[in-house]
């Protein structure tokens, strides 16, 4: 088990793998490291994909920040199969500190974005709960009904495919930390610095990226599988989907995205952006030869994406090249930061 945040591999293996309840043959897309969206088949050549989160309920973040979090998180894992999300469950299990004209303006958001991207909420569970303390207020599930053959997943990566990675590195970690210490942040790294790293915010729906990538009205094919970038950030993301795949890669370092904003908040508060969590940004395998019509698809919507490597065969490994060395990915366990945020909190940071 990690020491904060999602089970590791070796934890899914030892306490989750073979336990899976019972055996259905329609699910053909299951419970798997690195994979984040169930797939069912169903009649008629349809099948449902289902993703699960927990819930985010930040007071000193805010409501519509954290109501945000809640919807789009969720709405980010099921982006990766190329479909926006239909049908939403909340289980809420609030503080009871909350008041109710707390819970209704933080349900309002819930209500609003749910609305926005086109979920109809169809049923959970509320309540408050003595004791709970916690900035997860429960958990959500996401579901979505298409086309069974048009359903991409993390497991499709292929040898030869090119990887690619939209945005910035670290987009989620430095929003947030940019706005819980909004007077060190100011002070160390200038107002503009700021004020762009509250606007990176609401660029942490990777949605947009992911329908544009695999098409909507028309899908494109040369996409062979997304993930999306949470703990872990871009290259635990990467080694994720490489792992989900069964496949190797080489990612060149040089290449990585870290946008201005990222790169300056990281460094003030002692990260790498590239291990931290990243929300907004989505990783693509691409068949080889169509990258640069991706690029620009995306670029035309004035989203950036940049290509990092290249998929491998399993026995390749995962593998980074960085200052001319190639050495095996590291897969860290423990995003670094949710240690950086207490570190400043105890700090005194402002």
């Amino acid at each position: 088990m990690a020491d904060l945040g999602k089970i590791n591999h070796e934890g899914y293996q030892k306490l989750l793998a073979g336990r899976l309840g019972a055996m259905r043959k329609e699910v053909v897309q299951g419970p798997a490291f690195g994979v984040d969206v169930s797939i069912t088949s169903l009649p008629g050549g349809l099948a449902m994909a289902a993703t699960s989160d927990p819930l985010s309920l930040i007071p000193s973040l805010g409501l519509q920040e954290s109501a945000w979090l809640s919807v789009h998180l969720m709405a980010n894992d099921m982006a990766t199969t190329g479909f926006s999300p239909q049908y939403g469950q909340f289980v809420l299990n609030l503080p009871d500190s909350l008041s109710n004209e707390y819970f209704s303006t933080y349900w309002g958001f819930i209500d609003r974005y749910c609305k926005e991207i086109g979920i109809a909420i169809t049923g959970g569970h509320t309540g408050f709960v003595q004791g709970q303390n916690s900035t997860f207020a429960g958990g959500g599930t996401l579901i979505t009904i298409a086309p069974e053959s048009e359903i991409i997943s993390a497991t499709g990566a292929k040898e030869g495919d090119v990887i690619l990675v939209t945005k910035s590195c670290a987009l989620t970690a430095t929003a947030i930390l940019g706005m819980s210490f909004p007077d060190s942040v100011k002070n160390k790294c200038g107002n503009e610095i700021y004020q762009s790293a509250c606007a990176q915010f609401y660029q942490t729906s990777s949605l947009p990226d992911a329908l544009i990538a695999a098409g909507e009205t028309e899908k494109y094919p040369e996409i062979t599988a997304m993930h999306d970038v949470t703990e872990g950030g871009v290259l635990g993301a990467i080694y994720e989907m490489m792992v989900a795949s069964g496949k190797g890669a080489l990612i060149k370092n040089e290449l990585m995205p870290v946008g201005e904003t990222a790169a300056a908040i990281s460094k003030l508060f002692d990260l790498d952006p590239r291990y931290c969590v990243g929300a907004g940004a989505m990783v693509i395998s691409c068949k080889a030869g169509k990258s640069v019509e991706l690029i620009s698809r995306l670029a035309n919507a004035s989203i950036a994406c940049s290509a990092v490597g290249k998929v491998k065969s399993q026995d390749f490994g995962i593998l980074l090249k960085e200052h001319g060395a190639v050495a095996p990915l590291i897969y860290q366990e423990t995003d670094p930061y949710w240690a950086a945020y207490f570190k400043a909190l105890k700090s005194g940071w402002k």
